[in-house]
């Protein structure tokens, strides 16, 4: 497995148009743009900080996965996201040393990258991502 970068850093947040206020005002970056997964129940909103991007994270409903997240552990950081060259084959690769997948495949995420998570229970607390181009 070749991880190339962390791709984006997740921050789960209660009020999109809020936390997109104080990225731009407070901290001078500018969305790029806003995104809604409806699958994942969520709009995204991204940011470019150097190498890497921030993605916001809003539940768009109130039983959603970043609803419970932020009702359990309140605003803040939700993940890590790394690029992968191939997701499914790094999916195979962290399984076959036994971590825990929370996605046994990969799936569409925002900005059209193909996605996994890997369960907290196995990276030590923090929910992980592999990212990469959708595979043709």
């Amino acid at each position: 497995m070749n991880i190339s970068h962390i791709e984006h850093i997740g921050i789960a947040v209660r009020d999109l148009d809020a936390a997109i206020a104080f990225y731009e005002k407070a901290l001078g970056l500018s969305c790029y743009g806003i995104e809604e997964v409806p699958d994942q129940q969520v709009r995204t909103a991204f940011f470019h900080v150097g190498g890497t991007k921030i993605e916001l994270l809003a539940s768009t409903s109130p039983d959603g996965p970043v609803a419970r997240f932020i009702e359990k552990r309140g605003e803040g950081l939700h993940h890590i996201a790394f690029a992968v060259p191939g997701v499914g084959s790094a999916l195979k690769h962290v399984s076959a040393e036994g971590v825990d997948v929370i996605d046994r495949e990969p799936r569409k995420g925002a900005e059209g990258l193909e996605i996994a998570f890997l369960h907290p229970r196995s990276t030590f607390g923090v929910l992980m991502e592999f990212c990469s181009p959708p595979s043709s």
